[in-house]
């Protein structure tokens, strides 16, 4: 026997759990049925993210009907997992009315509209110091801002308009070629030093930020129209697209427009700080609502954008 004194357990105060409030009821459960894309959601549980992701649809849905901006910031993640053909088609739709992204997204664009492959090994590369050195890729895209700064461009429409008129391998691939031919500006906010374009020495810093400079005046007119229902969605930036949507919201709030009661949704394949704090929280804190959806990107994204394709689609 224990030389501790033990609690009492006996004549406890009991209840019913029919008598309790519970989080949880079967009505919410998943259903059992043949499952078809366009009947899958229905079988989500009511619950958790389940409850979020049904929701998070229905409000895009609305947006997309409301005549709303819905607006998507990427990382390059996001095109080398081959998500680029379903981003185009939404924005044949007429539903992604403008696109952020940051640098890496434009070589990996580039290179697999251009040469049908992107993504080199780092590991191996980095050991000889040949990593991040391919010249038909840096040096090409290095001339397309510079002479994109002469034509007063911004940095994703110098590329967009370089590959709508250049006649490259894969052009149904492209983001930024489709973009630019559907009228969706595509922004690249660009931190110096992070991408494999900027070790070379044709790259021109003047250049570079003069057309981001630029892209960051267009992508905060774009956030400006968000107010009263528009939604903004990151698709896999950890940093630079979360630190941009923050700053661009703040000059739109300083300059007067009632940028309020907008949704915000992250999807990414772990929870970050900056993207729950500064898209899913802070903007969204007195009005609206944000979401964070965490699993890859391949499984996450084509069933959020094709169950809202279809939403749409069966509605028309």
């Amino acid at each position: 026997m224990s030389k501790y004194r033990e609690f009492d357990f006996n004549n406890l105060k009991k209840y019913s759990v029919g008598n309790r409030q519970s989080k949880v009821n079967i009505d919410e459960f998943s259903k059992v049925k043949d499952v078809t894309l366009s009947n899958f959601i229905d079988c989500i549980p009511n619950i958790l993210k389940g409850k979020d992701l049904k929701e998070f649809i229905n409000r895009t849905f609305q947006a997309y009907k409301s005549i709303k901006p819905v607006i998507l910031g990427i990382g390059g993640h996001v095109i080398k997992t081959g998500m680029a053909p379903l981003i185009i088609e939404m924005m044949k739709l007429g539903i992604i009315k403008g696109i952020c992204c940051n640098g890496s997204v434009v070589i990996h664009d580039f290179e697999i509209s251009c040469f049908g492959q992107t993504s080199e090994d780092v590991t191996q590369a980095l050991e000889d110091g040949s990593f991040g050195m391919a010249t038909d890729t840096c040096d090409t895209i290095n001339k397309i801002i510079s002479d994109g700064a002469k034509q007063e461009l911004g940095y994703g429409e110098a590329i967009g308009k370089y590959l709508s008129e250049t006649n490259i391998l894969h052009p149904e691939l492209s983001l930024l070629r489709n973009a630019y031919e559907l009228n969706v500006p595509v922004t690249v906010h660009i931190a110096i030093g992070t991408d494999i374009v900027h070790q070379h020495e044709t790259a021109d810093g003047q250049a570079i930020g003069e057309c981001s400079l630029r892209d960051f005046h267009i992508f905060t007119n774009l956030v400006s129209q968000l107010g009263d229902g528009g939604v903004f969605i990151s698709f896999g930036s950890a940093v630079i697209i979360p630190e941009v949507f923050l700053k661009a919201l703040t000059v739109c709030r300083n300059k007067g427009f009632k940028v309020k009661n907008f949704t915000t949704a992250v999807f990414d394949m772990i929870q970050h700080y900056r993207p729950g704090t500064n898209i899913s929280y802070r903007p969204v804190r007195t009005s609206g609502k944000g979401y964070y959806f965490v699993g890859h990107h391949e499984i996450m994204i084509p069933l959020f954008l094709l169950s809202l394709r279809e939403r749409i689609l069966s509605e028309q």
